[in-house]
């Protein structure tokens, strides 16, 4: 059975380009509840241990310097089957092979640039959203 939450982060591009409001928009028009959030900024360390999973890429430190590039706003959400939702509703990773009206198809600049993160199975979901917020930070 699918899981009710999934993590995301809204990243350093849509940040600058101040659509963190109209991402947060079409999360909740999609009938996600926002149950943490918080600005913040990553460090080079919390950057690398987040994508620990790439380290091997040949991405990897192009990745982890965009990441620690500016701010990002983490996030919780919760509906029925969050994650499969939400990967649905951000889109292809490539913004030229989203779905028009996904979040990356609005607002992501390029591949890399890709505007939000989004959990790719409730197992990471729940790592995800363990790495940024403390049990109590959590709206139940």
């Amino acid at each position: 059975m699918a899981g009710n939450r999934t993590f995301t982060m809204i990243k350093p591009d849509a940040v600058e380009s101040g659509n963190i409001g109209n991402i947060i928009q079409m999360i909740t028009d999609a009938g996600f509840e926002l149950k943490a959030m918080k600005y913040t900024r990553l460090t080079e360390d919390q950057a690398k241990e987040f994508y620990a999973v790439h380290k091997e890429r040949p991405f990897y430190q192009e990745l982890v310097d965009y990441m620690i590039s500016g701010p990002i706003v983490a996030a919780v959400l919760e509906k029925e089957n969050a994650v499969a939702d939400f990967r649905t509703l951000i889109g292809a990773t490539d913004p030229a092979e989203a779905e028009e009206g996904t979040v990356r198809k609005k607002y992501a600049e390029s591949k890399a640039k890709n505007a939000v993160h989004g959990s790719d199975s409730d197992e990471n979901a729940k790592i995800e959203s363990d790495f940024h917020f403390g049990a109590d930070e959590i709206v139940d």
